[in-house]
């Protein structure tokens, strides 16, 4: 199945060049701004309904064959929302030192660590300022704390901080406060490609709303109505996709997301997207796999199938909740996750190729 440079009809050089776009835009969860403005305008050149709900998601509508008509509700599909998620994890400031140094907590499941010292951006609100996550000089004694995070224990947050060398006058004229968000710095996120792969900060969930973006443009007239959703808050608790499920009466919702890999999971990395049937938050819908499966095979692309600990979805949030009756979550191997992340461009335009296929042979 793998080619040269090409999956699912979808051309690596594009896709990559996409996602690179799209990771490059700041989105630390609550502070989604960047990605926010970039999105409307794309989806409204796709020549799509699109808007932003109070949530913050960003949505796009392709209207359905049964849109305009009455249907039986006892027999007929409804409508179907694919989400995948925009913001991305950080890091949150939790004070103002005196010195101009942030002390800053985790913002999701971010860990200090897998950034290491070096630049970050800081989001104030006047304006993006730049500073350094420092964990203090590696040759000292064992008089120091830092000692400690040489041989003893892992490094925490509260062993890190953020230098920026400005005085605190200067910090509150750029915006910058408790509860600000800090990232990655911008020319640290640039991705990296490796062949026919893919590695960068925030693939989770950059590159699943690069398929979005292609689903809006592939799909068109489908028997039902298709809601594609950039969900907001996802990292800090699935709130979008709580928000819009509360709001949209739907028939299914089917997440796009990462999958790791690793030791434990029956996963091989390569073009083969990943479906899941069990996560942390309860069992995906049997049937709805079902459906994907089906298109899975009918599009000639291959999947791998798993259950995943220390994960959550969109979609198995929004059912455990009780706001959808159907949720799958269909994802691509990466490894690295949470962190500097690498994986096969051919998973994630399969990921496409499938999906596509799945909405347009939906029962009307």
């Amino acid at each position: 199945m793998e080619t040269n440079g090409k999956q699912a009809g979808i051309d690596y050089d594009s896709l990559f060049n996409k996602i690179q776009e799209l990771v490059l835009y700041h989105s630390p969860s609550g502070v989604e701004t960047e990605i926010d403005r970039a999105l409307l305008e794309q989806f409204t050149a796709l020549k799509v309904e699109n808007w932003q709900d109070r949530a913050g998601n960003v949505i796009a509508k392709i209207p359905g064959q049964n849109s305009d008509r009455a249907i039986d509700k006892a027999t007929a599909q409804g409508a179907i929302a694919i989400t995948a998620h925009k913001d991305e994890i950080g890091m949150i400031v939790k004070s103002v030192d005196a010195d101009g140094c942030l002390q800053v907590r985790r913002l999701g499941g971010s860990f200090p660590w897998v950034y290491g010292e070096g630049v970050v951006d800081i989001l104030g609100d006047q304006e993006v300022i730049s500073g350094i996550l420092s964990f203090g000089s590696r040759h000292v004694s064992h008089e120091s704390p830092q000692k400690a995070q040489q041989l003893d224990t892992p490094l925490m947050w509260e062993d890190a901080w953020v230098e920026t060398k400005c005085s605190i006058e200067e910090l509150t004229a750029s915006g910058v406060r408790p509860g600000t968000r800090v990232v990655v710095g911008k020319h640290r996120k640039k991705p990296f490609r490796l062949n026919d792969y893919i590695a960068s900060y925030t693939l989770d969930n950059k590159a699943s709303v690069a398929i979005l973006l292609a689903l809006a443009s592939k799909i068109t007239n489908p028997p039902v109505d298709i809601y594609l959703v950039a969900s907001a808050k996802e990292e800090v608790g699935a709130i979008g996709a709580l928000y819009f499920t509360q709001n949209q009466a739907l028939d299914a919702l089917i997440a796009l997301e990462i999958c790791p890999l690793a030791d434990e999971y029956p996963i091989e990395s390569g073009i083969a997207p990943v479906l899941l049937s069990q996560d942390n938050y309860g069992m995906y819908d049997e049937f709805l796999n079902a459906e994907i499966r089906s298109a899975a095979s009918k599009a000639d692309i291959p999947l791998q199938l798993a259950v995943l600990d220390g994960f959550g979805s969109d979609a198995s949030i929004a059912m455990k909740f009780g706001h959808v009756s159907r949720g799958a979550c269909l994802s691509f191997p990466t490894q690295n996750t949470h962190g500097y992340e690498i994986a096969h461009l051919g998973a994630i335009a399969n990921c496409i190729g499938i999906l596509t296929t799945y909405s347009m042979t939906l029962t009307p």
